[in-house]
């Protein structure tokens, strides 16, 4: 049996959950803008009280690895891996668009592509594409959005878009051949568990030092004209 901590901050949902082996626990998520800093050690807290359990119990931790917010990816990386490094357990890093796909295919039961899409700037999205067993299809990647661009989905299968980049694209993506739409979708902490699980019986585990975020592209930092 093993007790795992779960950090969801990729996007605008700060989300926190708690898991015995692959079973939900607790959650703890707000979808309210960027409210990482001030909410995520706080639900951190919470969940451990919820589950009668102390850090000492937990047996790793899991974050989500982006690609995403810059801010929400460095705020989850350094909650989770200064509470690996204090307890001395694991890390466990998944694939943010991968756990977004989750919530998708457990509505989905027909074969089909699941592209989930993550809001970045303008017309531009964080996006992959999943066949209904997680198999990559197409990998992740920063994509504008435009007539040209939206060809590689033609894949000749029933496609679903979902995830907060999804509805400023819609438009365009029904243009595709059996194209579908899932609202609400967003990311969650909760979408990790099994993915997460798996990994720890496998051992599969990211190096606590070392690991960084999947940022996917380059940040810029902005400064004011004077």
């Amino acid at each position: 049996m093993a007790y795992l901590l779960h950090i969801e901050s990729t996007s605008t949902v700060c989300s926190v959950s708690i898991s015995k082996d692959a079973e939900l626990l607790t959650l703890k998520e707000l979808n309210n803008g960027y409210t990482h800093a001030e909410n995520l050690h706080v639900f951190i807290e919470h969940a451990l009280i919820e589950t009668n359990l102390k850090a000492s119990d937990l047996n790793a931790i899991s974050v989500s690895s982006g690609p995403g917010s810059y801010t929400g990816l460095r705020i989850g990386f350094s909650a989770a891996k200064g509470l690996a490094f204090a307890l001395n357990i694991p890390l466990i890093t998944i694939d943010t668009l991968k756990a977004l796909s989750v919530s998708a295919i457990r509505q989905i039961k027909e074969e089909a592509v699941f592209i989930p899409m993550m809001d970045a700037r303008r017309m531009e999205v964080y996006c992959a594409a999943y066949d209904h067993n997680l198999k990559e299809i197409l990998q992740v990647q920063a994509l504008v959005l435009n007539e040209e661009s939206i060809k590689a989905f033609e894949l000749n299968k029933p496609l679903y878009f979902f995830g907060d980049g999804m509805p400023k694209a819609k438009e365009l993506l029904q243009q595709l051949p059996q194209s579908h739409f899932i609202e609400n979708i967003n990311t969650s902490s909760s979408s990790m568990i099994q993915l997460a699980f798996e990994k720890y019986m496998k051992n599969d585990f990211a190096d606590v030092a070392y690991s960084e975020p999947n940022y996917l592209k380059e940040f810029f930092f902005h400064t004011a004209k004077k």
